[in-house]
This record gives structure tokens, C-alpha cells and sequence, in this order.
């Protein structure tokens, strides 16, 4: 049976029954059927009046039907096709373009969307698909051009004009969705089965496209509006974001956003920067520029979340830290870094790291300054001889500052961590052997009793700290040198703070230098305690003895040459029982090892004498000088400067500082006539009855007497003859191994060797030397060449 077919798509809003009909046209052509009955072999015509809608007469009483013979249903097919009415077309296409005219018009439509969607329906299956989109692509373009034309003409407001084009847009979309449900038949067979045409949503889009861009007015007025608001709100002002999402959108949609409106857009967000960077970092501080840099940044980002497309994100973030940040790089940081490190502005050099990380080679420009900084700033600290007492507490205080910052700020960047480390290396050692002696007092005063600054657990890290400074020194014997003078100061006075913190820093050396470096340091902790067993035997030895020493105690410190420093020897007068105690040791000790020598040091010597004052008995703890000097006075009321010589057989200096320590200092036993505060040769001195002290024992001036300019070089001195030493060796070994080695090549292998700064004259002086006592020789054709001799 052939018949009109009922489409399953409806299309949107479509209900009620499936009616086989054209457009809502009754059809007048009845069904033609004959049912035949094979049983009774009977025709006849079917009658259907008794059926109801639902195919049952609703008067037929179910209850008394009988089963009937089995019959066969033969449908056959009409005789004739249905035909269309000849103004189908025109009648059909009249009722389509009334409702479209009235959507675009935004006026109620007469006719039921059903309805509609069923017209588009039947004349696509009558293959009047082609004609259908094409008149709708002609009403569709017709009223496009007229809402586009219409901004020609209007001379208005650019917020209004915008406004306006925004509600035609929206109105427009609105639209061309509500005509696609009417012709959705149409966008789903015709257009997908013909190539190259639009659909209708795109052929919508596309005529808007056309007539945007032949109308350049209306486009560029579009976009110099956009621009009008975006730059009112990089000014502060608060602007519609939804009225500039919306259109940007829609140039999106038109596929018109980056010739029209990105380029343009790019080119004033470039020349705006270019300006605002200009004249900011000549008006702002450099903490405040960053942080409007860093605004800045974030409003842009803001922009591109909130209404600008994606893709513009990259171009315009370059360009803002191309004008605010890459052109300015050295500005910045010639202007502002060295005020934000002294100033230890850590937020702001935390924000000056993450937007230099933005511009290319800004962390490599930042780390260049930062090392300029650290060395012009360490050797402030290190030249000036002013600040020598202050100067190792300024360097670590400095040090924690800069790892600090490298560690909150710089986010721990291992270029940066070098970088330090190479500026403090390189500054600490602007000033030869100073810092090294610096830093070996500093240890000292750190690690002598009576330091209540720090517990054991401050004092471990601090020592920690002052090993970083160590490592970056290069003259490490002189460091060795003073370290050992003072180690042994605190071991012979029983100065030290700590048993505990002198070997931890022992160990950290060790660590540090190796077991050659501290073998000697080692060597004077093992004779202070082989000391203490030999102390111990001598008093059983003399509480065995005849000998009417018992008013005396004396401690005696064995040590060994090689290990301590050395001291001058000084011959002085001694009392008659010293000297006889001094003599009793000696035959003790030499009893139990013989073929050793004895040299007493008077310079190391202290002692605890029982004075008697008008106020009281005290006790004073002095050095051995001190000692000799006071003891006069049981026997004189009043001394001359050349009395006190004559009796002690001091070395002048040494007297001078004796005698200031005891008159002119805070515990003035004796008294100096005339007053003042440095000792002359014509000076009288007598005891000082009259002396207070809350204190019972009172510590005069112990042998840590400041240390004079002499004895500092003394110490160099020392040093520097044992780098001789060191080279003579260095240069030996060598030559011995080559042979025969050009002088530039010797030179080359020296520096390698050798652990301690040294120049090419100095290195020179030293291969002329072993030339002259025959160790080597020049060649004799070619006097940049050296032979070993045999």
C-alpha cells in the first residue's frame, strides 16, 4: 500500500497524534483496501464505520464473541499517487516566510511550530529542499544587512553604539536558533547531504561576518569601542566586563577577532606600557614598581579569565613584561637591588626573582648583581682595619643575611648558592692572612671560659658558621698558626670553656683540612693530659722527699716542641724557692725519662699569691712576671721603673706591660707616682694598701696580655717561613719526578700544589735560591729551562 510517510523527528515543541496529512491539509483521498475471505471464498468490502479510533467498537460485546476460522489480510497498493496542489510551493514557502519575518521581528507567530516543522518536512521530501534554503539564506541576508546598516547612519554615544550592536547580536543568534528549530529537517538531510554550503546557524554567522566586514565603519567602530573600555579599565575604571565579553565573543564567532580586533588590540596595550614604563621608573621607588608590575600582570590575566580569548593570553603577557620588565632589567637592578639587600627586603627581592623569571636571561642578569653586591659589600667589611674587631661577627651576620635570601627569596637556585659562595671567596681574601687571623681570635674568644654568650647547642652551630668562613679563606697556615697560639694559651691557663666544644672543633678541622692539619693541635691535647699523671706523681714524689718545699704547689705542663708554639726564651730572677722546686722537678722528670731537655718558659708561668690588705686577706691570681714584680714589695715600701728591672731582669717592654697591668688597670694593687695611664722609666711605684675588691680572688691581667703589633708579625712571620719551606719542597719534588721542566710549566705545577696564595716573584726568589745551593740548574741552551740535580 503506498502512502505518506510520518516523520519520527518532530522537531521541537511537537505533540498530539500522528496524522498522516500534508501541512495540515485533510486528505480527501480515501485509503482504497479489499479484504478478502479465503474460507467462505467470499468477497466483500470491508466495512470500517463500526471502528472507533482505538480500532474497537465500543458497542460490540466482547464477551460473546466466537472463535472464527483464520483469515488472511491482503493490502494492496493505491491505484494512483497522491498529488500535490499546483501553488503547494508558493502557499508553503508564504507560510514559512511569515513565521520567519515574525521571529526576526520578534512578534507572536500565527502558526504552530509543528505545523511549520511539518511544512519544511514535506517540501524537502518533494525535493524542494534547494529552494527552501535559498529563499531563507535571501530573507536571512536581507535582514542582516538592514540591522548592520542601520550603525551607519546612527551618530552616537561609543557605549551606547556598543550597547546597541550587542543586543543585535544577541537578538540576531536568538534568531537564527529559533529558525533552525523550524528548518531543522532541512539542517539535517538537505545541507548534510550537499557539500560546501553552510548549515544554518553557520550560513546565520557567516552573512553577519560578510556585512561586518564590508561595513569597515561599523567594524571599526566596534573595536576602537572595545579599546575605549578596556583602557578605561587599565585607568581604575569600573567598565561593563559583560558587554566586552559579549562582543568579543561574537568577533570570535565570526572568526574576525584576530584581524580585526587582537592586532590592534596588542599594538595600544604595547605603546601604553612602553609609556607607563617610562615615566614610572622615573617617578616610583623600585619596590613599588615591581609591585605595580606585578598588578599589572595579574589585571591582564584577569582580562584574558574574564572576557578576552585565550589564545591572546601569551602575546599580551610578553608584552607587558617585555615594556615594564626586559627594558628596564638594569635599571632596576642598578637602581634598586643594593637597597633591598641591605635593606633585607624580603618580599620585594621574593617579587623582584619571580618577575625577573619572566624575562629571558633575568635570573642570570640578577645573579651577576647579586655576586656585584656581595663583594662590594664583604669587602667594606674586610679592607677597613677599623672594623677588625668587629669584622668576623659583621662577615657571619652578613653570610646568614645572603643565605637567607637566597634560600626565602631565590627559591634555593643552585646558580645563586655558587654565586655566593664565590663572591665571599673572592672578597675574604682581598686582605692577605687578616681574616685568617681574625677568624682563628674569634674561635678563641668563643671558646675561652667565662664566654656566658651562648649554651652548647649555640655555641656548636656558631662554630658550624665560622667553618664556612674557614673554608673560604686560602692562607689556612695562618689561620693554623693563631689558632694554636691561642689553643695554647687556654690549655696552659686552664682558659678553655669547654673540653667538649675545643675537640668538636678539633674534629671539624680535621674534617675540614685533614689529619696533617691538626696532628699538632692533637699532640698539645695529648701533653696536657700526660701532664696531669706526671703533676700527680711529682706531689707523691715530694710529699716523699726532705725536701721543705711543702709552703709551695706548683703544676707543671709538660710539652712537647714540635707541637706548640714557639717561644722565645727569657732568663729572669727567680725567688731561691722557685728555683729550687724548679730543680726538684727536674730530677724527678729526668729520673724517669732520660735523654730529654727541659727549657722552662717564665713567659707561661702564673701563679696565686696570699696578699694582705688594709680591707682583708685576698688571693691574686697573676702571671709570673706579675708575680716577681709584687714580691718585691714584701721587702721595699716604694720602686723605681730601674729597681724592679734590676731585681727581675724583665725585658723592658714586657716590665712596662707588668707594671701598667697592675697600676693602671681595674685591680691597681700597686701605685704609680706620677698618675697616668702609660708606664715611663722615671716612674716610682709602692703597694697599694688602700686596695678594695668585694671579690676574695681577683684575676689581674692573666698571661692573655693583648697581643702587640710585634708579636703579630712574629706570628706571620713564622708562617711565611714555613710556606718557604713548603715550596723549597714542592719545587724539589717536582723536578726530581720531570727532570727537566720549562719555568712556565714549574709555575703551573707549583699552583697546583700548593695550598696557600702565593705570587710568581715569590715562587721566583724560591727557585733561585735552590739553583744556588745546587739542588737544580739552568740549561745551558735554553735559560727558561730547568734541570734537576742528582
Amino acid at each position: 500500500m503506498r502512502h505518506s510517510r510520518t516523520s519520527e523527528d518532530r522537531g521541537p515543541n511537537r505533540g498530539g497524534n500522528n496524522e498522516h496529512s500534508y501541512s495540515g491539509i485533510k486528505r480527501k483521498r480515501d485509503t482504497q483496501a479489499e479484504i478478502e475471505n479465503m474460507s467462505d471464498n467470499t468477497h466483500k468490502r470491508a466495512n470500517f464505520s463500526a471502528v472507533t479510533q482505538n480500532g474497537l467498537n465500543r458497542n460490540l460485546n466482547i464477551l460473546n464473541l466466537k472463535p472464527a476460522a483464520t483469515k488472511k489480510l491482503v493490502i494492496k497498493n493505491l491505484k494512483s499517487e497522491p498529488k500535490l496542489p499546483d501553488d503547494y510551493r508558493e502557499q508553503t514557502w508564504d507560510k514559512l516566510k511569515s513565521a520567519v519575518l515574525d521571529i526576526q521581528k520578534s512578534k507572536p507567530n500565527c502558526y504552530s511550530l509543528e505545523e511549520l516543522y511539518q511544512a519544511v518536512e514535506n517540501m524537502c521530501n518533494h525535493k524542494m529542499a534547494n529552494t527552501l534554503y535559498n529563499n531563507l539564506r535571501l530573507l536571512t541576508e536581507s535582514h542582516v544587512r538592514d540591522n548592520i546598516e542601520q550603525f551607519l547612519a546612527e551618530s552616537m554615544d561609543r557605549f551606547l553604539f556598543l550597547k546597541k550592536m550587542n543586543d543585535t547580536w544577541q537578538n540576531h543568534c536568538h534568531q537564527m536558533i529559533m529558525i533552525r528549530s523550524i528548518f531543522l529537517y532541512l539542517d539535517r538531510t538537505y545541507v548534510l547531504q550537499t557539500p560546501h554550503i553552510h548549515s544554518i546557524w553557520e550560513m546565520g554567522l557567516e552573512l553577519f561576518r560578510q556585512y561586518i566586514l564590508q561595513y569597515t565603519l561599523v567594524q571599526t567602530r566596534i573595536v576602537d569601542g572595545l579599546l575605549m573600555l578596556i583602557e578605561k579599565e587599565r585607568q581604575g575604571d569600573a567598565v561593563d566586563r559583560t558587554l566586552l565579553k559579549s562582543l568579543l565573543r561574537m568577533l570570535t564567532d565570526l572568526q574576525i577577532y584576530d584581524q580585526a580586533f587582537e592586532q590592534k588590540f596588542l599594538v595600544a596595550t604595547e605603546r601604553l606600557y612602553a609609556s607607563e614604563g617610562q615615566r614610572l621608573m622615573q617617578e616610583m621607588e623600585i619596590p613599588e614598581y615591581l609591585s605595580h608590575v606585578d598588578k599589572r600582570i595579574l589585571e591582564e590575566n584577569e582580562r584574558v579569565l574574564h572576557y578576552l580569548d585565550s589564545g591572546t593570553k601569551y602575546q599580551l603577557i610578553h608584552n607587558i613584561e617585555k615594556q615594564l620588565l626586559s627594558e628596564h632589567v638594569n635599571n632596576i637592578l642598578q637602581k634598586g637591588l643594593d637597597g633591598l639587600l641591605e635593606g633585607n627586603r624580603l618580599a620585594d627581592l621574593s617579587l623582584l626573582y619571580v618577575l625577573f623569571g619572566r624575562v629571558k636571561n633575568g635570573h642570570s642578569e640578577l645573579c651577576v648583581s647579586f655576586n656585584a653586591y656581595i663583594k662590594k659589600r664583604g669587602r667594606t667589611i674586610v679592607i677597613d682595619p677599623e672594623k677588625d674587631k668587629e669584622m668576623v661577627q659583621e662577615l657571619l651576620d652578613f653570610k646568614d643575611t645572603m643565605d637567607n635570601v637566597v634560600a626565602n627569596c631565590f627559591n634555593k637556585n643552585e646558580k645563586f648558592s655558587n654565586s655566593l659562595k664565590e663572591a665571599f671567596e673572592y672578597y675574604i681574601n682581598q686582605r692577605a692572612n687578616k681574616p685568617a687571623e681574625l677568624i682563628a681570635k674569634f674561635v678563641d674568644s668563643k671558646l675561652r671560659a667565662g664566654n656566658k654568650e651562648a649554651t652548647e647547642e649555640e655555641l656548636e652551630r656558631l662554630l658550624d658558621k665560622i667553618m664556612v668562613l674557614f673554608r673560604f679563606i686560602h692562607g689556612k697556615d695562618v689561620f693554623e698558626a693563631f689558632y694554636k697560639k691561642d689553643l695554647a694559651k687556654r690549655l696552659l691557663v686552664g682558659k678553655s670553656a669547654s673540653v667538649d666544644a675545643e675537640k668538636s672543633m678539633l674534629s671539624k678541622l680535621k674534617q675540614e683540612c685533614g689529619g696533617g692539619f691538626t696532628s699538632k693541635l692533637e699532640g698539645m691535647f695529648k701533653d696536657m693530659e700526660l701532664s696531669k699523671d706526671i703533676v700527680v706523681a711529682f706531689k707523691h714524689y715530694v710529699g716523699n722527699s726532705n725536701n721543705d718545699l711543702s709552703s709551695l704547689e706548683m703544676t707543671v705542663h709538660i710539652l712537647t716542641m714540635g707541637y706548640w708554639p714557639t717561644y722565645t726564651p727569657m732568663e729572669v730572677n727567680i725567688p731561691e724557692n722557685m728555683v729550687q722546686l724548679q730543680e726538684v722537678f727536674n730530677k724527678f722528670y729526668l729520673s724517669k725519662h732520660s735523654g730529654r731537655k727541659l727549657q722552662w718558659q717564665p713567659t707561661l708561668g702564673y701563679c696565686v699569691l696570699k696578699a694582705r690588705f688594709k680591707s682583708g686577706r685576698k688571693e691574686l691570681v697573676v702571671s709570673l712576671f706579675q708575680s716577681l714584680v709584687l714580691l718585691l714589695f714584701n721587702l721595699s715600701d716604694e720602686l723605681t721603673f730601674d729597681d724592679i728591672k734590676t731585681a727581675t731582669n724583665i725585658e723592658d717592654g714586657e716590665l712596662k706591660r707588668t707594671l701598667q697591668s697592675l697600676a693602671c688597670g681595674k685591680a691597681r694593687v700597686l701605685n704609680k707616682t706620677p698618675r697616668g695611664r702609660d708606664i715611663e722609666i722615671l716612674d716610682k711605684f709602692n703597694f697599694n694598701n688602700e686596695f678594695v675588691n668585694k671579690l676574695y680572688r681577683i684575676k689581674i691581667n692573666q698571661i692573655q696580655m693583648k697581643e702587640t703589633t710585634e708579636e703579630q708579625k712574629a706570628t706571620e712571620e713564622r708562617v711565611y717561613q714555613d710556606r718557604q719551606y713548603q715550596i723549597d719542597a714542592a719545587i724539589v719534588r717536582i723536578m726530581k719526578m720531570r727532570k727537566t721542566l720549562s719555568h712556565n710549566l714549574l709555575i703551573s705545577e707549583l699552583y697546583l700544589q700548593l695550598k696557600f696564595p702565593v705570587k710568581p716573584a715569590d715562587l721566583k726568589k724560591r727557585i733561585e735560591s735552590l739553583i744556588d745551593r745546587d739542588y737544580m740548574e739552568r740549561d745551558k741552551d735554553n735559560p727558561n729551562q730547568y734541570n734537576y740535580v742528582a
